[in-house]
């Protein structure tokens, strides 16, 4: 047996008789050629590599399998060193910050004393009216000095200076300070893998939210970043500087108009009119803050405009720290007051929650720091041959398109059409230069597109009891339970069509759709993906025959585990070219939770399991829970979708695209019944549930099969009967999953952490083939593992990469996998174990 060290140098290498065996440069570049092509090759690959490079001819293949050794030995110090520094320094600024919170604690804690002490002597020294009347003063106390009384002032510099200043010490009271009583958020745990601190308000005038975090950018760069808040808040509309003064101190002073996108169709858009300063404190920190002027403070006004309702912002902003080693420490505080009286009645636990504006507006600016930061330390191409800044400014412009459409305003060109008797569904019609610029491409044989207006058809609707991280999932992977195909090809008879340039490579097949992955960004937990739906569009010279169709697509919101947060799912088809500046006609679907408080559901339900684990004598235990709480989560789905068309068409095209939501909404009402808790638990789910005698059944089959094969129990002891063995086969921690024994094998079962590491859940499992989630190297192991795997019964596959639904790799360190026999010793399928799996 060989043995190798780790810290010999790139040009030797130790062998079992304890000698080094010594590489010229030459062969050490070509090894190292080799390396980055595959760290781990085959014994085949390095007798080949030795006959191609004729440097290596002197060097045996055990040598060279030492060299590999030792290279990924290296290779793996290497990234742990890098991965402890980076969380010490993380550990060491979060201690600090923790440090800051704790004394921001004692000093509540202090102030609530002292409150608590004066109330007590003014109740026992003053009459019971005099005792009404203090109780009232110290009850509010706490909130008078969020909104003061501000003496006259005047639009000059001397009184703008005087607000700013005034707006400054309020933001730092709240950042650092005891101004706002702050809780923690809800799911939200500090560490070093965590975005920061964040905190919600409780019991203030408006909403509030603040976090605290590290990223890895200069002081300067954070706040140019974050002035910029069009480039990061998707709901952000519109900020105009109307007026810049700078200060005496080195600082300045902004007047800002802000216009803010309204989520949905049930209520108006928002706008501001702000003040900003920006100035430099003694201990070298920058300060961002902003705040609204309004009429009591006798400054600039600012007329209301048509279509939007007056919010006000309440002193927030940025103050951004040096930190020791690079990089920045930032507090973040937002604190507004939306107007909820201005919305319906059922939309205003939207506007009155904090969880909601942190999730929106406060992470979302620590998350796009986080991303510039990674893109900065990172390469500056990906896969697909395109910068992370251009992936982001597609999905950016998808955002932003699928605002304008939702909201429809009449300085864009946008104008309403009657309705059919019906106001369920709103068409508007837009034929501006500035929308169709772009639109009227060529086809590849030289024929125009025509379309000189673009139809926008929206409609929202209220879902009961539907997660919408669940439901979102199953509209992005089952299209064909909702999508009309002839309509997708009318959509895409607006853009070229031709050969694709895209890559060949796909993650998923799910009912005729393969999803391409772009990115995966941190920045609002979002996936960019192209959609190749096959033979739906038509080419242009013979509209009979069927071509490929491919959609841009922009994913969001589908962590369950996240409190408030919006799920996104909006596509745009685009043309052959796929250039950056593509004409983009964004269509989709937006799922907003009108409930603030984390669903009492279990954030780890998948679509079709209900609550089959938890099975007693009363039947299904959970699923009275469900009905319990089948009214504490309410959503509001709101559904837009463009149409490029000549004008002469109008009637028609508006016709059938009022049609066409309906339709969705039809689609989406029955979808969400299916995947509601109730719906699963009383009629079994969209598939056989877990708590079926097959279920437990195929379990057993697989725990006897494991243990014929490999000698041991896959299981600990003490899980006898079937329903208990099924249970903690679900909740083993590596990875489990069977596949069918088929010419193209599909899964069909996994347990929880397999449906985790597949990123899936068990109605769309039935969609992802075994060779999906395999690369070519990992595909090649699988063929000439699989006749060991039906003789002998059983094989180890050494550690890889696989590929999860959403097309993140996933690393493993070992892996089995095992032939499950049935009652009559014939084989049932394929079961795999990933053991130590963790996303790339």
């Amino acid at each position: 047996m060989m043995a190798m060290s780790c810290k010999d140098g790139k040009g030797a290498s130790v062998m079992d008789n304890g000698k080094y065996v010594r590489y010229t440069p030459e062969q050490v570049e070509a090894l190292e050629r080799l390396y980055h092509e595959c760290p781990k090759p085959s014994s085949i690959r390095r007798q080949q590599l030795i006959r191609e490079c004729p440097i290596l001819s002197n060097i045996e293949p055990k040598q060279i399998k030492v060299w590999f050794q030792n290279r990924r030995c290296r290779e793996k110090q290497r990234k742990e060193a890098s991965r402890l520094q980076a969380v010490n320094r993380k550990l060491t600024a979060m201690n600090k910050l923790l440090m800051e919170e704790n004394d921001r604690l004692q000093k509540q804690v202090s102030q609530l004393v002292y409150e608590n002490g004066y109330f007590r002597q003014h109740t026992q020294n003053t009459t019971l009216a005099t005792k009404d009347t203090s109780c009232e003063s110290v009850v509010t106390s706490g909130q008078q000095h969020l909104t003061p009384q501000h003496p006259p002032r005047d639009a000059s510099p001397a009184g703008l200076l005087s607000i700013a200043e005034e707006t400054l010490t309020e933001f730092l009271s709240k950042a650092t300070g005891t101004a706002v009583e702050w809780v923690q958020m809800p799911g939200m745990k500090p560490g070093p893998d965590s975005i920061g601190i964040v905190a919600i308000s409780h019991g203030c005038t408006g909403v509030a939210a603040r976090a605290c975090g590290l990223v890895g950018l200069e002081p300067t760069r954070v706040a140019e970043i974050l002035k910029d808040r069009p480039s990061w808040f998707r709901d952000c509309r519109a900020v105009d500087v109307l007026n810049v003064l700078p200060t005496a101190n080195g600082g300045t002073i902004e007047l800002l108009y802000m216009q803010l996108y309204a989520p949905t169709t049930l209520a108006p858009a928002r706008d501001f009119w702000l003040l900003r300063y920006t100035s430099v404190l003694e201990d070298g920190s920058l300060v961002v803050c902003e705040r609204s002027l309004s009429n009591t403070q006798n400054g600039p006004s600012m007329p209301p405009v048509t279509n939007f309702v007056r919010a006000e912002m309440l002193p927030s902003g940025y103050l951004i720290r040096p930190c020791e080693g690079g990089g920045s420490i930032i507090h973040i505080v937002d604190h507004i007051n939306l107007e909820a009286w201005s919305v319906p009645e059922v939309l205003r636990p939207l506007y009155e929650s904090s969880t909601v504006l942190a999730q929106k507006t406060t992470m979302a600016a620590l998350r796009h720091l986080r991303q510039i930061a990674q893109e900065i330390s990172q390469s500056n191409v990906t896969n697909w041959g395109r910068r992370p800044a251009a992936l982001r400014a597609l999905s950016q412009r998808l955002s932003r398109g699928f605002n304008e459409a939702l909201n429809g305003f009449t300085d864009e060109g946008w104008s309403m059409m009657g309705n059919d008797g019906m106001d369920d569904v709103t068409i508007l019609v837009n034929s501006s230069p500035d929308k169709l610029m772009g639109l009227n491409l060529s086809f590849a044989n030289g024929f125009p597109a025509v379309s000189n207006a673009v139809l926008c058809a929206k409609a929202s609707m209220l879902l009961q009891n539907v997660p919408p991280a669940i439901l979102l999932r199953f509209l992005r992977e089952h299209r064909s339970e909702w999508a009309d195909n002839s309509i997708d090809a009318y959509s895409a008879a607006a853009v070229k069509v031709g050969a694709c340039s895209l890559p060949a490579a796909r993650v998923g097949n799910f009912g005729g759709q393969v999803i391409l992955p772009l990115a995966h960004t941190i920045e609002h937990e979002e996936l960019l993906e192209v959609i190749k739906l096959e033979g739906v569009g038509h080419c242009p010279e013979d509209a009979i025959i069927p071509r490929d169709m491919f959609l841009l697509q922009l994913c969001s919101g589908m962590d369950e585990n996240a409190v408030g947060t919006c799920a996104e799912l909006i596509f745009a088809p685009i043309d052959a070219s796929f250039a950056d500046d593509a004409p983009l006609l964004p269509s989709g679907f937006r799922i907003i939770p009108l409930d603030s408080g984390k669903e009492a559901s279990s954030p780890n339900r998948t679509l079709d399991l209900a609550s089959a684990l938890e099975i007693g004598p009363g039947g299904n235990k959970a699923s009275t829970d469900y009905t319990v709480n089948s009214g504490s989560t309410r959503s509001v789905m709101t559904i837009a979708f463009e149409f490029a068309f000549e004008s002469h068409m109008q009637e028609n095209v508006a016709s059938m695209a009022r049609q066409y939501v309906r339709s969705i909404i039809s689609s989406v009402q029955r979808v969400a019944l299916a995947l509601s808790p109730s719906h699963l638990s009383a009629h079994g789910g969209l598939r056989t549930p877990l708590g079926t005698p097959e279920a437990n059944t195929l379990a057993r089959w697989i725990c006897h099969s494991y243990r014929c094969y490999l000698g041991v129990e896959l299981l600990k002891s003490g899980s006898e009967g079937s329903e208990s063995t099924l249970k903690t086969l679900w909740h083993h921690s590596d990875a489990i999953m069977c596949c069918s024994l088929k010419a193209l094998p599909v899964f069909t079962f996994a347990n929880q952490a397999g449906l985790d590491m597949l990123e899936t859940t068990l109605v769309a499992l039935q969609d992802i083939t075994l060779e999906k989630i395999f690369d070519d190297h990992g595909r090649k192991t699988l063929c000439s593992e699989f006749p060991q795997i039906m003789q002998q019964g059983f094989s180890c596959l050494q550690s890889g990469i696989c590929l999860s639904s959403m097309g993140r790799p996933v690393s493993y360190e070992r892996a089995v996998a095992w032939k499950v026999l049935n009652e009559e010793e014939n084989p049932h399928c394929i079961c795999f174990m990933f053991m130590n799996w963790s996303f790339v």
